[in-house]
């Protein structure tokens, strides 16, 4: 039977229709003769009892532009919808964490996808601690003698806000540099999070490999390398994607982490790994769905589809 789909993501209409991963599930479901419905946070509320959205109906087209052919806006009961998708990007602050709360209160009657009650509780660099054996060295703290400590002990590092995406604000500091103490104060006059500190791996010049888990299981993988002269291989700041299969050790990690995301309702997740190291797992908005289609002919919107439909 048709479900009725609504997808809480940031403005459909900016979307790169060849990158995008939310396009390409609005895609595949409506190919499966779902019906579709697109709203921006910014319009999700609780009245007087009801969590609620204004939106409108959403029919996709790989015609750039003119993408997402949008009907008149209307003001309905999320109670009214058989799947709600949270696909809205971080930055992870407190709207995002309203943004779960609400949504805690129409869940699991109405499928939110992923669930937001582990959302909330397992953002994308948190969630990596309870397996430590598979990180590399991490520290979290907001004391700058803490992090310089880390520092010391493992020369070159990477620094980074702890609920930032996208690649933004990622600092490697080498040995040498001195400038963890400027960067401290910069990111401590943002606001009052937290920053993570790893220990820098040098297999990141081979590629920072994101991995796409479905209801616990893994599907694929695509290698993202850096471009020249820089750390980070986020294809948001330059990334260029390629072709890579799964290695035994991400099997292992695949292995040790699918039955935790299952449990908790993470249907779809992209992990990153480096070298042998897991460093992030993604549960708020995964993207690569398009690219790892490309490269390995395998339909990965078809199987988060698959998955949905059988607890519907």
């Amino acid at each position: 039977m048709p479900l009725n789909i609504a997808f809480q993501m940031d403005p459909i209409q900016a979307v790169d229709i060849n990158a995008d991963s939310s396009f390409r599930l609005a895609e595949e479901a409506q190919a499966r003769g779902h019906n579709l419905f697109y709203y921006s946070p910014d319009m999700l509320a609780y009245e007087e009892g009801e969590i609620t959205v204004c939106g409108q109906s959403l029919r996709v087209q790989r015609e750039q532009g003119n993408h997402a052919i949008l009907g008149d806006m209307e003001h309905r009961n999320l109670r009214d919808f058989d799947v709600v998708w949270l696909r809205q990007d971080p930055p992870f602050d407190m709207g995002y964490i309203t943004s779960t709360h609400l949504l805690d209160r129409v869940h699991p009657d109405t499928l939110v996808v992923n669930d937001p009650t582990w959302v909330r509780n397992y953002p994308e660099k948190l969630l990596v601690l309870d397996f430590p054996d598979l990180t590399p060295p991490t520290t979290i703290a907001r004391d700058l003698e803490t992090l310089k400590a880390f520092k010391d002990k493992h020369g070159t590092v990477i620094l980074k806000p702890l609920y930032g995406n996208g690649g933004a604000g990622v600092f490697k500091l080498t040995e040498e540099d001195r400038n963890i103490s400027s960067l401290h104060e910069m990111f401590s006059g943002i606001n009052n999070e937290p920053l993570i500190v790893q220990k820098f791996l040098p297999d990141v010049s081979n590629g920072d490999k994101r991995v796409i888990l479905v209801d616990g299981e893994p599907v694929g993988a695509i290698n993202r390398v850096p471009a020249a002269g820089e750390t980070r291989s986020n294809m948001h700041v330059g990334g260029r994607p390629e072709k890579i299969d799964l290695s035994p050790r991400d099997i292992e990690i695949c292995e040790r982490i699918g039955p935790l995301l299952r449990e908790k309702g993470q249907i779809f997740v992209g992990i990153d790994v480096i070298g042998d190291y897991l460093t992030e797992i993604n549960v708020t908005s995964p993207t690569g769905i398009q690219e790892m289609e490309r490269f390995n002919g395998v339909n990965i919107a078809e199987k988060i589809w698959t998955a949905i439909e059988a607890k519907r």
